[in-house]
């Protein structure tokens, strides 16, 4: 276990091993209150979000669960709730999905703060910056780049985010990208908050539209995602949700996972 590692261990009192994986077992407010912490106390820790689609990326890519470890994890979704129901006897105690959660962070955080974004094109950059800057406005929203740079150009870039060195940094690339380029490459020389965040800033943008409420209160919706995007998505839903639920089964029966 990396320093790293150890210190995000002592940030999670309580987590869930899904896959080798450890993630954080919290209430949405404590959630919150964690981040604003290390907000605060200018404390440099990886945030990522953990679905169902990422346990399946993780559970074949070791490299991607190694990296994940030194993250503070977030349940995010009802797969993992279901896995930690199996595994564990009883569900997260909140479905802290980055879409809400990480925009609930900002507004709740009334200390201003820097936020770089990086991450899908210029254009959705630019709008959710516009977007999160009416949503929390006392903070400063900077647009640092899109997430489809060169390799020649990837140095450049760090060395902005270094220069602006916000307090929190949204890396929009999709997993497991977005994550292995932040444990590669984003210290505490960049910023003090490097949060994994998706799609987020495509949804924020208004280029992506989210389901309806009804559909959020069933945690349903990936189903309105595939829907509008079958022939991106319909491997991750239609295969990848079956596979996890076997391996979740294959990791109760082997008896790997691990509860702190």
């Amino acid at each position: 276990m990396t320093l790293e590692s150890a210190v995000v261990t002592r940030q999670l009192p309580h987590w869930n091993d899904i896959f080798g994986v450890r993630v954080g077992v919290m209430e949405w407010e404590e959630g919150i209150e964690r981040l604003n912490q290390l907000a605060c106390e200018k404390r440099f820790a990886k945030i990522g979000f953990f679905n169902a689609h990422s346990a399946n990326v993780a559970y074949g890519d070791k490299e991607f669960a190694s990296a994940l470890n030194d993250f503070l994890i977030f349940p995010d979704g009802i797969g993992v709730d279901v896995a930690s129901q199996l595994l564990y006897g009883e569900p997260f105690p909140a479905n802290l999905n980055g879409t809400d959660f990480v925009p609930a962070f900002l507004v709740r955080n009334t200390k201003p703060m820097t936020i770089g974004l990086v991450g899908t094109t210029k254009a959705n950059a630019d709008a959710a910056a516009v977007e999160f800057s009416r949503l929390a406005q006392q903070h400063q929203f900077v647009v640092i780049g899109d997430g489809f740079f060169k390799a020649e150009e990837e140095q450049a870039l760090l060395d902005d985010i270094a220069r602006l060195h916000p307090d929190v940094l949204l890396v929009a690339m999709g997993v497991p990208r977005q994550e292995l380029w932040i444990a590669r490459n984003i210290t505490a020389d960049h910023c003090t908050l490097p949060i994994a965040v998706g799609a987020l800033l495509d949804f924020y943008s208004g280029s992506v539209h989210r389901a309806p409420n009804w559909m959020r209160r069933l945690r349903i919706e990936w189903v309105y995602r595939l829907l509008n995007e079958p022939v991106r998505l319909w491997r991750r839903y239609m295969l990848g949700n079956p596979i996890f639920l076997i391996r979740v089964f294959m990791q109760k029966f082997l008896g790997r996972g691990r509860r702190a």
